[in-house]
């Protein structure tokens, strides 16, 4: 059995299906740079040493989604299928060694980008995108509870993860995350961002501010916007949602960042 390596660069927050549960999306890099989606996982379900982290590598059995179009789409053989971590990429020196292998292939230009993911002989779905310029971020409430309909069609006992003696779903965030940018060629864009960082630290911002959403969101945004688009060199790692890939105007969202620090030049005179 010949296992596949794959560098975690995204994991985005846990979705529901009615097919499969409860689901996290991965999506992350070969080591010759190319992009691969490991989807589905059923993420907080795995093993404590199965859990893996971002810039973790990861072994395991992949096979190709039939289900699904988009030529990055693989899954794991079965759900029950072994994920090992195998290493760890560090930040060391102002994250070289994640840099030679995320920054092989950058886009800038977002309409050039869409006319890849909308040419169906290529079909373009996952990518890491250079904006010029993000110009806001924005925290938009949204419906607090998941869908009737979706719970309704889930059976209880693979839903729910147990917690002592009752069972829980994982909490939907009430608010959508947005970044408006700018490409090389000037057009601007709003985006949302679907990050399991940016949930995990929503949520531990929250219970900080007792519950406080405003202090929350602003944490957030402080995060975000303040931190990664002013005083880092950001990069958004976009990817279509495959209902959306052929139909959307605009398929891709934010399904992570990478934010090394800037490298200051220095002078040679």
């Amino acid at each position: 059995m010949a296992l596949t390596r794959v560098l975690i660069a995204v994991k985005t927050y846990p979705t529901l299906s009615a097919k499969y549960d409860e689901l996290v999306c991965t999506a992350g890099f070969r080591e010759d740079g190319t992009w691969v989606r490991v989807y589905p996982v059923p993420f907080r379900k795995l093993e404590y040493a199965s859990q893996y982290k971002k810039y973790d590598w990861i072994e395991l059995d992949l096979v190709k989604n039939t289900s699904d179009f988009r030529p990055e789409s693989f899954r794991p053989k079965t759900l029950e299928t072994e994920i090992k971590v195998v290493g760890h990429v560090s930040p060391d020196n102002n994250w070289r060694e994640r840099k030679e292998i995320v920054l092989t292939n950058i886009y800038t230009n977002l309409e050039k980008l869409k006319k890849e993911a909308k040419d169906k002989k290529v079909k373009t779905s996952l990518a890491v995108f250079k904006p010029n310029k993000v110009l806001n971020f924005t925290c938009k409430p949204v419906s607090r509870e998941w869908s009737k309909e979706k719970l309704l069609h889930l059976q209880q006992g693979n839903l729910f993860e147990k917690k002592g003696n009752s069972f829980e779903v994982v909490r939907k965030i009430p608010f959508k995350f947005s970044y408006t940018i700018v490409d090389a060629a000037g057009t601007q864009s709003t985006m949302m961002i679907e990050d399991w960082e940016l949930g995990a630290l929503y949520w531990r911002q929250l219970a900080k501010y007792e519950g406080n959403e405003a202090k929350a969101c602003a944490d957030v945004e402080k995060k975000y916007f303040d931190d990664f688009a002013k005083t880092k060199d950001l990069y958004l790692l976009l990817g279509t949602t495959k209902v959306n890939h052929f139909v959307a105007p605009n398929p891709f969202i934010i399904i992570g960042t990478f934010h090394p620090p800037v490298v200051k030049q220095t002078s040679l005179f």
